[in-house]
């Protein structure tokens, strides 16, 4: 078991941080909000700190989730975050999604005090984290990696390194591609399902059996159907996600044609009130078009 500093108690990091504790690491837990650190410690053993620095003094591993570049600077960086208060030799591992830049930025100062680096963003929403089964991708040194691998499986059903420093941000967004594809291509079929009189969860039904099957299709499209878009994910933070790989890409030269149309349908949802309805909301924009 190991001394664990979790930073930042989001709809991702409360329960990550929860099942860190339940598996019987000592855990002490930093987030910007009081309120959600007495929530946490109602619900898990553990303990908190009222900042960064403090949270991670005497911790072998620093685990951080929070919502952005900016965010997870604020938390890491100046006399009150995180690399103030962890001793060398410990390792920061990043769950933020974030930029493949500042990964490497951060990389820098924490190779500077003798810490460990790995960018580790997850997929699998709300839903992986509350069960403990995310995908964990991870850019860093191997010698890092093992070391923090078996503290991440407390969370994950699937690690993996992918390279060096920002290797897994770039594979993130690997999958940001997927999904944003994904879920435009099921709201298309279901709303010409609905189009042309076919009963909608009939047609997915029979199709999951072949080669439509997706997570996406399983598990959204009856909610889809329904109109309800509380399921996880929200629109604003794919956008920010979006925003992220197309920079990216523009710098790599990689071409996304589908996906910068569907970030600009995202921008659609957000324009009819929906920022906050998860990234299943594509539909709506479908069916409230002549």
């Amino acid at each position: 078991m190991a001394k664990v500093a979790f930073i930042g108690l989001g709809v991702m990091g409360f329960p990550m941080a929860g099942h860190l504790a339940c598996e019987g690491h000592e855990v002490c837990v930093y987030n910007r909000s009081p309120a959600k650190v007495q929530l946490w410690e109602d619900e898990f053993a553990g303990e908190s700190a009222p900042t960064p620095r403090e949270a991670a003094q005497g911790a072998e591993f620093v685990m951080t989730c929070v919502g952005n570049d900016d965010d997870l600077r604020s938390v890491l960086l100046g006399p009150d975050g995180a690399f103030a208060g962890m001793a060398a030799g410990s390792v920061l591992v990043d769950h933020t999604t974030a930029s493949a830049n500042v990964a490497r930025e951060l990389a820098a100062v924490a190779a500077e005090q003798g810490l460990g680096f790995l960018d580790a963003p997850v997929s699998g929403g709300q839903a992986g984290a509350e069960n403990g089964m995310l995908t964990v991708m991870v850019g860093g040194e191997e010698a890092f990696y093992k070391r923090a691998e078996p503290v991440i499986d407390a969370y994950a059903k699937m690690i993996k390194l992918m390279g060096p420093v920002g290797s897994g941000q770039l594979t993130k967004m690997v999958n940001q591609i997927c999904i944003g594809g994904l879920v435009q291509g099921l709201s298309e079929a279901l709303h010409f399902a609905q189009c042309a009189g076919l009963d909608g969860h009939a047609a997915m039904e029979v199709i999951s059996k072949g080669a439509a099957q997706s997570w996406q299709l399983e598990n959204r499209h009856q909610t889809m159907l329904a109109g309800k878009f509380d399921f996880g994910f929200a629109v604003d933070w794919m956008r920010k996600d979006l925003s992220i790989l197309l920079e990216e890409a523009r710098r790599n030269g990689a071409q996304l044609p589908v996906t910068a149309l569907v970030d600009q349908f995202y921008s659609d949802v957000q324009a009819m009130g929906g920022g906050r309805w998860d990234t299943s909301s594509l539909i709506a924009r479908l069916k409230q078009r002549p």
